[in-house]
């Protein structure tokens, strides 16, 4: 039996530093197939065994099941890690609107059951040691199997979890890892995938090793003493022979005994962490991460504070997915996400509604981008205490996390005594798990739980009433947890039901209010007492395409398209949250010509004929009337008289060209590379060589093309999106020359890092 003890002191060893542990990413190498949850005869024979894995302690020696070790899966897909198989799924007008019209669920039985296998060789000299695998999330209701025998069962798609191998592993042999997900049922209302999205990683420690997600630096002396508590091999061991110690090393590579530099959004610093577990003075286990010292003050009159500053929030809601690979978003394309949102001025994202990726808590750190990070279920059983605890441990050292969000617009239990109850309940659990940030929740409207919480969370000001709440409860400060951002379909402005495409809410009297972007921001701005505001959404995402339905398959949303291409939105935000000088047509819309910019004055052309200049008001937009028949329109932007910025509607591009991301890829089989493409044409001959071509999209709401070939290799006929298209490519495990991507005849060398 494992022993677990608790350290809460560092225990300075010079010990010996032949280290046993590692941690080793193994993505690669797997191999999928779809089930049957229909069927079980039709799920590889799946627990029809004489004796199943429920009843006996291993597969028996007759079944035919994938958890067996000899099955053979020679003929299985051939995949990488991050996958979401529902990405090579059809769509279909019978399907789950919320899901985007993928074919996913209980209606497709034969769709909705993914196995997993991969193959283990484990070293002899390995024995003795503890071996731990970690998943960082399988989407949804997953069985995991080591070597036939059942090591657990993780309902939620959006927990993480650990796995002891130990004593299941064939040392100085082959070891097969097992995984069953049924993606049957939603926990969602929005398009979530299905399969091992995520990461998953191989521990390996010897006598003594961190327990997972205990280490604790929000502490009072996380230098002197860390919280945090280990695990030992087994009952024999001696707690008294263990000891530890905890290195912090500055950004230039120096060790420091204390943490004075302070992590913040305009310039955040993390300091390198290194945790060392010894066993009898022997090195037995190593653990890293990076860590950011910060004070965060939620104020009832002044809003947030970050280390004494005030800062206001500026913020999107962001699901998980992108185009090309649904919620299999390997690192570097999150890298790729953030940014992007950076660019147009955002500082925070709401990981709306689940807790967010590490991958991205980490880019979040890395960026200064402030973090919601949003349990996915309200509630105070067993289970869902122990989903709110594993978010909380595991992101608890991330600077970047401000708020717990114990859940969003919970409507049967939102407006009653029960809703508050457990709001109250679930507050206290947050607070015993981390004193040092507050909760929040996500309100629709109907307000007794929300009282519950420490600040208020609003979503939309049309159904909260803001000013009477903080009046009646002025001792808490309030953020806009969701706020329209007013988005359509990007370059259209008609509503086509039959293409699936909107027109801008922004352009359209909604409630009496015109671009209601615009109307979001200021209201927030007005009011120093709240944090700021998180706009619905940050980015477009496969599912929930209201108000639309079929044949539109994905929410518009997103100020950024499902390619992370702007929309007239991000051109505002753009204006009124950076410093760039900024000017923006939108292009005819009921009669209306509209200019977003940051200049002072703007002058605007049809057809070489000035129509006049104005002064741009604050935080605003400018209206020309739209001339008739008028075929091009240009802006010029003036800051103190002088032309510092320009735009022309249309800007169709009269040749493709691409930008890269980045020039070069690391040949791990993991890194990723972003080819956004500008063009003219209407279909585009794509191929990828030396490189796995993972995906392609184009923005359009109405969606439904294969979007990669079914080996990953070859070429691709594609078709752009209002002159736009992006193709994204993944490095080949040792790969050795450089990849190549032709787009219509041109030839993007891309190299190896």
């Amino acid at each position: 039996m494992k022993k677990l003890i608790a350290i809460t002191a560092i225990l300075l060893s010079a010990a010996s530093l032949c280290a046993q542990g590692t941690k080793e990413l193994i993505n690669n190498h797997w191999t999928f197939s779809l089930g049957d949850a229909s069927s079980m005869m039709g799920d590889f024979s799946h627990g029809t065994e004489y004796f199943t894995h429920f009843a006996k302690a291993a597969t028996s020696s007759h079944s035919m099941s994938p958890t067996a070790p000899a099955f053979d899966d020679s003929a299985w897909q051939k995949i990488s890690l991050p996958h979401d198989w529902v990405v090579d799924l059809p769509y279909s007008g019978e399907a789950s609107h919320s899901h985007g019209y993928k074919c996913i669920g209980w209606r497709y039985p034969r769709n909705s059951v993914g196995w997993y296998r991969k193959h283990l060789a484990v070293p002899a000299e390995d024995k003795g040691k503890q071996v731990w695998i970690e998943f960082e999330g399988i989407f949804r209701d997953s069985e995991v199997f080591c070597n036939g025998f059942y090591l657990g069962h993780e309902r939620s798609g959006y927990s993480s979890v650990f796995y002891d191998l130990t004593p299941y592993l064939d040392y100085g042999g082959d070891n097969v890892v097992t995984v069953r997900c049924n993606a049957s049922t939603e926990e969602g209302w929005y398009y979530e995938g299905a399969g091992i999205y995520r990461n998953v990683w191989l521990h390996k420690a010897g006598p003594v090793m961190l327990e997972p997600y205990s280490l604790n630096l929000n502490c009072e002396d996380p230098v002197n003493a860390p919280e945090f508590r280990v695990i030992l091999a087994d009952e024999s061991l001696d707690g008294s022979k263990v000891s530890s110690q905890i290195s912090f090393f500055d950004a230039e590579g120096n060790e420091v005994k204390s943490l004075d530099h302070m992590w913040s959004p305009w310039d955040p610093y993390l300091y390198d962490v290194r945790l060392r577990l010894f066993y009898d003075g022997r090195l037995s286990y190593e653990y890293t991460c990076r860590y950011g010292v910060r004070d965060i003050e939620f104020s009832t009159t002044d809003g947030l504070k970050i280390n004494g500053q005030p800062y206001k929030i500026k913020g999107g809601n962001l699901h998980l997915d992108h185009a090309g690979v649904g919620v299999g978003v390997p690192d570097e394309l999150w890298r790729y996400r953030i940014l992007k949102l950076k660019e147009y001025g955002f500082n925070t994202i709401r990981s709306s509604h689940n807790p967010a990726s590490p991958a991205m808590l980490d880019l979040c750190d890395e960026l200064g981008i402030l973090l919601i990070d949003e349990n996915r279920q309200i509630g105070v059983n067993r289970e869902q205490w122990s989903q709110l605890k594993n978010m909380i441990d595991r992101d608890r050292n991330h600077p970047c996390v401000i708020l717990w969000s114990i859940g969003n617009e919970e409507w049967a239990v939102e407006g009653n005594a029960k809703g508050l109850e457990i709001a109250r309940r679930m507050n206290g659990f947050v607070h015993w798990l981390d004193p040092t940030r507050p909760s929040t929740y996500g309100c629709s409207g109907a307000h007794e739980l929300v009282k519950g919480v420490d600040v208020f969370g609003y979503n939309y000001i049309v159904q909260n009433p803001v000013d009477e709440y903080h009046g009646r409860f002025p001792d808490h400060s309030a953020v806009g947890t969701e706020e329209t951002s007013g988005a359509g379909t990007r370059g259209k402005y008609e509503t086509v039901p039959s293409e699936g495409w909107m027109t801008p809410l922004n352009r359209v009297d909604t409630l009496g209010r015109i671009n209601v972007i615009e109307h979001g921001w200021k209201f927030y701005k007005e009011r120093p007492w709240t944090l700021g505001i998180i706009y619905w959404t940050g980015q477009d995402y496969r599912g929930e395409p209201n108000p639309m339905v079929w044949p539109a398959t994905g929410s518009q949303f997103g100020i950024l398209d499902y390619c992370c291409f702007p929309k007239d939105e991000a051109f505002y935000l753009k204006s009124v949250w950076t410093e760039e000088p900024t000017v923006h047509i939108c292009g005819p819309c009921r009669g209306e010509v509209w200019v977003y910019s940051s200049c002072d004055k703007v002058t605007l052309y049809a057809d070489g004929k000035s129509l006049g200049r104005k002064v741009m008001p604050k935080d605003g937009h400018l209206v020309w009337k739209a001339k008739e028949k008028a075929t091009r329109y240009t802006a010029k932007g003036y800051i103190g008289g002088r032309m510092v910025a320009s735009d022309e509607y249309p800007a169709t591009p009269a040749r493709t060209t691409i930008t890269l991301s980045k020039p070069s890829l690391r040949p791990d089989g993991q890194d990723v590379a972003v080819l956004d493409i500008d063009t003219p044409e209407e279909t585009l001959d794509v191929s990828v060589e030396g490189a796995c071509f993972l995906g392609w999209g184009n923005g359009n709401p109405g969606f439904k093309e294969v979007e990669r070939p079914a080996d990953g290799l070859g070429s691709m006929t594609i078709k752009p999106f209002c002159n736009k298209a992006q193709v994204i490519v993944r490095s080949l495990e040792g790969m050795e020359k450089p990849a190549t991507v032709t787009v219509a005849g041109q030839t993007i060398r891309i190299g190896i890092l």
